[in-house]
C-alpha cells in the first residue's frame, strides 16, 4: 500500500489543525503512524484517498451498526436535507425519535436531543445535581464520559486520593467534586460514598466500560451500583453513548436488567449523524428547562438531518432484532480467533477488545480494571495494529479502544479478519 496522498493532506492539516486532526485519536500517535485520509466507505469498508481499502472494525467508534451508507438511512437523510438543514425550531421527527427512543428503553419517559456524547452526558450530570441539591460526582477510572471540565479527572492509585485534572485548563474546582473509584471495585465504591454521605448527586459509569478496552462489569456490580445509590440518595447515570442500542435495543437495562434514572445515548442513535440524548424519569427529567431550573440549550439540537438518520436506524433496528444475534456471534468468531494466539480477550455482545499483555495465561483471568489494562505492551499492540493495516484491516489506532462489529459484516469478511490474526507473527512482535 502506498499512502503518498494522505501523507500531503497531513502535512498540510498539521499548519491548521492541533496535530492535524479534530480528534487527538485520529492521529494515530499511539501506533506511530500517520492516518490515512478516508475519501468515503460502504457496508464494512473504507476506501483512503490513495485507493487502498480496508475492512473497518471501527465503524466511527460504533455508530456505524449496519455498515457505512446503509442506502434506507442515506435517502432519509437526502429527504431530510431537500427541505432545509436547521429550523431552530419544533420538527414531527424530533418528537418521533424520541417516542423511539422511550419505546426501546421504557425507563426513559422524557428526552432531550443534544448534538455530541460530552454534551448528553455532561447535562445528564447537571440534571443529577438539579435534582438532588448535591454537587459531587462519582466516576470509575478508565470510563470515559466526554471532555466536559467536570469529568475529565483522573483516579490516584485506585482508592479515594484528592482529585487532579486530566488535562490542563480545567480548574482545581471543577476536580474537588469528582471522586473517582476503581471500576468492578464494590470496596472502593463503598467507601467514597461512606465518606462522601449526603454529597454524592450521582454515580456515573458505562455499564460496559469500553475506553480502556472493552471491560465488561464484574457480576453483582451493576446491581450493587443500584443499591449503593438508593441507599445513599444517590442517583444512577448510565452512560451509554457507545452501549446504548448496540448491545440490545433496549441498552444495557435490557441486556443487564439493572436499570439506571438517567441514561445518556449517542453514536447509534444519531445513525451517523451528530445526535446525542439523555432522558429519564419525567420526575428528574421535568428540572429540565423551559419546565424547570436546570438549563440547557442548543442551536442545532434536534437537527431535521440528524434526527432523520437516527429514526430511520432505529427503525432498522427495531424491525430486524436479529441483527444483534447475527453481530454477537460473529464479535463471538472474531474473539475466538485472537484467544487462538494467547492474547487476553474481553467481548460483550458485538464489542471486544484483544489485549497485548506479555506472558497472559488464559489462568490469569479478564481484565477488570483500568490498572489491568495499563499492564499491555503498548509497542506490541502498535505493531499488530501496522500489520494488520497492511493487510487491509482497520482496527482502532489505540489498545485501549474497542472493536465494533456490524451488520455489514459478513461471515467473509469475518474468516478474512480471522485468517489475517492467525497471519500476524506475535512472537516477533512482543520480542
Amino acid at each position: 500500500m502506498n499512502w503518498n496522498r494522505s501523507e500531503e493532506l497531513f502535512d498540510k492539516a498539521r499548519q491548521l489543525m492541533p496535530g492535524g486532526v479534530n480528534s487527538p485519536v485520529r492521529a494515530f500517535q499511539a501506533v506511530g503512524r500517520h492516518p490515512f485520509f478516508v475519501e468515503r466507505a460502504q457496508g464494512p469498508w473504507l476506501i483512503d484517498v490513495d485507493g487502498n481499502r480496508y475492512l473497518d472494525y471501527v465503524c466511527s467508534w460504533g455508530p456505524g451498526i449496519l455498515g457505512h451508507a446503509h442506502p434506507r438511512v442515506v435517502e432519509a437523510v437526502r429527504r431530510a436535507c431537500t427541505k432545509g438543514l436547521t429550523f431552530g425550531a419544533p420538527t414531527a421527527g424530533e418528537v418521533e425519535l424520541a417516542e423511539r427512543i422511550s419505546t426501546c428503553v421504557p425507563d426513559v419517559e422524557m428526552v432531550r436531543l443534544v448534538s455530541s456524547g460530552t454534551e448528553a452526558v455532561m447535562s445528564a450530570v447537571r440534571a443529577a445535581r438539579g435534582y438532588t441539591g448535591r454537587e459531587k460526582i462519582l466516576k470509575f477510572s478508565g470510563n470515559y464520559h466526554g471532555h466536559s471540565d467536570g469529568l475529565l479527572v483522573k483516579a490516584g492509585s485506585g482508592l479515594m486520593t484528592q482529585s487532579v485534572p486530566d488535562s490542563a485548563g480545567v480548574p482545581e474546582g471543577y476536580a474537588s467534586c469528582t471522586l473517582t473509584a476503581a471500576y468492578n471495585d464494590m470496596e472502593c465504591v463503598q467507601r467514597l460514598m461512606e465518606e462522601n454521605a449526603g454529597k454524592v448527586a450521582a454515580i456515573v459509569v458505562e455499564p460496559v466500560a469500553a475506553n480502556m478496552g472493552v471491560v465488561p462489569p464484574k457480576k453483582g456490580f451493576l446491581e450493587f451500583l443500584r443499591q449503593i445509590t438508593y441507599k445513599h440518595g444517590s442517583l444512577l447515570i448510565f452512560d451509554e453513548v457507545i452501549t446504548g442500542f448496540r448491545l440490545a435495543l433496549g441498552g444495557a437495562s435490557a441486556y443487564t436488567g439493572v436499570h439506571a434514572d438517567l441514561y445518556t445515548f449517542g453514536k447509534i442513535v444519531g445513525g451517523g449523524m451528530p445526535l446525542a440524548a439523555y432522558g429519564g424519569s419525567r420526575d428528574i427529567m421535568s428540572l429540565v428547562a423551559p419546565l424547570g431550573a436546570v438549563y440547557q440549550a442548543g442551536t442545532l439540537a434536534g437537527n431535521p438531518a440528524a434526527v432523520a438518520a437516527g429514526i430511520e436506524t432505529l427503525k432498522i433496528l427495531m424491525e430486524d432484532p436479529g441483527i444483534y444475534e447475527r453481530i454477537d456471534r460473529r464479535a463471538g468468531m472474531l474473539a475466538e480467533a485472537f484467544r487462538s494466539r494467547g492474547l487476553a480477550v474481553n467481548r460483550t455482545g458485538s464489542l471486544l477488545s484483544a489485549f497485548f499483555i506479555p506472558g497472559y495465561r488464559e489462568e490469569d483471568g479478564r481484565v477488570e480494571n483500568y490498572e489491568d489494562a495499563c499492564k499491555c505492551d503498548r509497542e506490541a499492540f502498535a505493531a499488530y495494529f501496522n500489520r494488520m493495516l497492511e493487510r487491509g484491516i482497520y482496527v482502532a489506532p489505540s489498545q485501549f479502544e474497542a472493536m465494533f462489529v456490524s451488520d455489514a459484516h459478513e461471515e467473509e469478511e469475518i474468516a478474512m479478519t480471522c485468517k489475517a490474526v492467525a497471519d500476524v507473527e506475535l512472537t516477533e512482535i512482543f520480542s
